[in-house]
Formats: structure tokens, C-alpha cells, sequence
């Protein structure tokens, strides 16, 4: 397909990877991100999966090593911190914030638009144009909607496509690998540790530091701790912060209430093995996440795209968040790259995309059945290893 003029709308992991690979196809394309300064998570661990590290490590040429932590172990501990369970296994993390600076520096910086929302856009057949809350205007002729879980463009094409709490939390935080005692960092520094007990799991591994730094000693321990509340009261509860307010998906870092914090740490006390207690308890800061499920039935409308957290929001479980929405950029450049007309290539596109998001979405539910309902989770299962296409894929 000849080049073609594209709106990228969000411009978070996503949207960066589908602007950077069509743009060296030759597309004239923009980014317009809502937030009115550059992106950050707190660095927020991810697993680094291929489809994630393609562009930075195919393209831009880093050593992946240079980006993320390995570790050569899965295991698993009993409470009284003994090892259940370990076997060899190569993993790669790395941190929102690593990958998105990385990214946004293979961007062209006048083309990455800070403080444009997107409030509407229309489509004729042969182009499309989205009005900002800024009251700016763009048309081109495709317009790629990577605006996240809360997608305005989703709610106009897939109305239907509501989010569906999936009746438990994430809570996270990162410690400086320096603010641990030097056994802890020992024995967790080698391996994505977990701990499964009833209707719930937690896992640990080392990230790069908020500055990027992967040298041992810089890095930060991450945790993921599932635990189970209900929709309703409970859950409101516990997203409304220190202010008062009742967050939407999540509360960041900082503005947890002081009571959920402390139950929470107590909680791990009394729960967790010492170890990875320890690591809760030294976080400054907790924070969570709700965990939402979304499935579309459509991708491509016409002249627009949904992508990434856009279409379909999936549990982190197979560590195949980030590396789903990349993987929708990379079957993007190449369907219009292969395909000679711009339906053609959106449909192909569609096909493929939507079979990989139902059946990511598919698994990471059983797998999140598994632990936080059924308690049916076995150390050492292979549908237990991330993936994007499957399980080790």
C-alpha cells in the first residue's frame, strides 16, 4: 500500500510501538496523547516479553540486557519460606517507565502531541477527523485509537464492550534492591518467586530502577499481590484514596488511605513467608489496580482502529499485556504493508487480532479462575507460563 496519513491516539506502549513501526514504513503519522507532560508509572514492573522488546531490541538495537532483568528460576515458596517448588526458566522484566522512555526516544519528538483528548471524531469514506479537548482538530486517513482501558473511541464503536470486574485487585510496590537486607535480595533476585495459598498469590522479581539502571545493587524488587474483594461496597471502599475521592480503576502510589495500607501490610505479616513480607513491608508507598476484563466483537470501523487496551483488556496473568498491544501494531504495519488497499489490510488485520485477544483473554481468565477462585493452581503447570500466543510463546 502507498503511504498514508495516521492519527495515533495514545501514546503509552501501545500506541508508541504502532506509531514507530509505521512511521519507518513511511506512513506520515502523529501521536496525540491526553496527558499534558510525558508518561510514568512509578516504574511499575512488566514482563518483558518478545512482542514487547521487538521494536527496541530489532530496531533500535538494544541489547536487551540493557532493558531488563533476567532471571533463571521459577519458584516457589511454602509459608514458613522453605522452597515448594523450582525449576529452571528463563524470564525477562523490565519497568513501564524503562520501556516507555526507550520508546519515546525512537519517536520524533514533534510528532509526539502532549495535551490532546480525544473528545469526538467523524469518518467520511476516504478519511477521518477527531476534535481534541484542546479544541484542536486532525484529519488523515486512518485513525488508530490506542487510548486504554478507558477508550472514548471503544464506548462510541463498541458500546456493548463494557469492562467486567473480575472480583480481585492487584496490589503493588517496588523496593531499592538497597533497602533490603542483603539475604532477602539473595534469594530473590535469581527468580520470579511466588506464593500461592487460598483464593490468592503473590509474586516477586527485580526490575530496572526508576532511572533504568538494571546494575545489581540498583535495581528494585517488584511485587504482584491478587487478593479478592467484592464488587460494590468493598471495592468502593477500597478505591476511595486518602482525600476521599473515589478513584475509577486504580489509586497510585501515595494516595492509598492509611487504614487499607496498614491492613494490607498487616495482612502480609501474617499471611505471606517472612521474605516476601519483608518486601511488602519496606515499600513506601502501596498501590492498586483493579482487574477488568474487555472483549470486543470488531476492530476496524471503517477508518479506525482499535488497539491494545483499546479492544481487549486482559489480566496480567500470562505477563502479555504490553506484548498484546504491540504485537496489534506490528500485524498492522504489516497488513497495510502487504495488503493494496487500506479495507483489505484493516480486515486482515481484524481477523487476526481478534482471535489473539479472545484467546489471550480466554486463558488469562482460567488462570486467574485458578488461583483466586478455584485454588486449583499447581507450581510447575506449564499453562502457568507467560505468553502471549500461548503458554512460553
Amino acid at each position: 500500500m502507498e503511504p498514508i496519513s495516521i492519527q495515533v491516539v495514545g501514546g503509552s506502549l501501545g500506541g508508541l510501538t504502532a506509531a514507530c513501526l509505521l512511521r519507518d514504513d513511511g506512513h506520515d503519522v502523529t501521536v496525540y496523547e491526553r496527558s499534558s507532560r510525558e508518561l510514568e508509572e512509578r516504574g511499575a514492573g512488566i514482563g518483558f516479553l518478545s512482542a514487547t522488546a521487538k521494536y527496541l531490541v530489532e530496531r533500535a538495537g538494544l541489547d536487551i540486557d540493557e532493558i531488563s532483568v533476567a532471571t533463571d528460576h521459577i519458584r516457589y515458596l511454602h509459608r514458613d519460606g522453605t522452597v515448594a517448588h523450582d525449576q529452571p526458566h528463563r524470564y525477562y522484566f523490565s519497568s513501564w517507565n524503562t520501556v516507555y522512555r526507550r520508546l519515546l526516544g525512537c519517536f520524533d519528538a514533534d510528532r509526539y502531541r502532549l495535551g490532546h483528548e480525544l473528545v469526538d471524531f467523524a469518518q467520511t469514506a476516504d478519511s477521518v477527523t477527531s476534535t481534541f479537548s484542546n479544541g484542536a482538530e486532525a484529519t488523515s486517513d486512518l485513525l488508530v485509537a490506542a487510548d486504554g482501558i478507558g477508550s472514548m473511541a471503544r464506548a462510541r464503536l463498541q458500546p456493548r464492550a463494557q469492562r467486567a470486574f473480575a472480583g480481585y485487585v492487584a496490589w503493588r510496590g517496588m523496593v531499592p534492591e538497597a533497602d533490603l537486607p542483603a539475604p532477602i535480595v539473595e534469594q530473590l533476585a535469581d527468580a520470579i518467586t511466588y506464593f500461592v495459598y487460598a483464593n490468592s498469590h503473590i509474586l516477586v522479581y527485580p526490575i530496572p530502577n526508576i532511572a533504568g539502571s538494571v546494575a545489581a545493587g540498583d535495581r528494585l524488587i517488584n511485587f504482584v499481590w491478587y487478593r479478592n474483594y467484592l464488587d460494590g461496597g468493598d471495592l468502593d471502599d477500597l478505591l476511595t484514596d486518602a482525600d476521599g475521592v473515589r478513584r475509577e480503576l486504580s489509586v497510585p502510589p501515595g494516595a492509598m488511605s492509611a487504614r487499607h495500607e496498614a491492613e494490607a501490610r498487616a495482612t502480609a505479616g501474617a499471611r505471606l513467608p517472612g521474605v516476601i513480607a519483608a518486601v511488602v513491608d519496606a515499600t513506601e508507598d502501596l498501590f492498586i489496580q483493579s482487574i477488568y476484563d474487555i472483549e470486543v466483537d470488531a476492530m476496524s470501523f471503517g477508518r479506525v482502529a482499535l488497539l491494545g487496551d483499546a479492544a481487549f483488556s486482559v489480566r496480567p496473568h500470562a505477563a502479555a499485556g504490553t506484548a498484546k498491544a504491540a504485537d496489534d501494531g506490528w500485524a498492522l504495519a504489516s497488513a497495510l504493508r502487504n495488503e493494496p488497499h487500506l479495507d483489505a489490510a484493516l480486515g486482515a488485520w481484524e481477523t487476526s487480532q481478534l482471535a489473539l485477544g479472545r484467546s489471550l483473554l480466554a486463558r488469562t481468565r482460567d488462570v486467574g479462575s485458578r488461583s483466586q477462585v478455584t485454588s486449583t493452581w499447581v507450581p510447575g503447570d506449564p499453562d502457568l507460563i507467560f505468553g502471549l500466543h500461548r503458554p512460553g510463546d
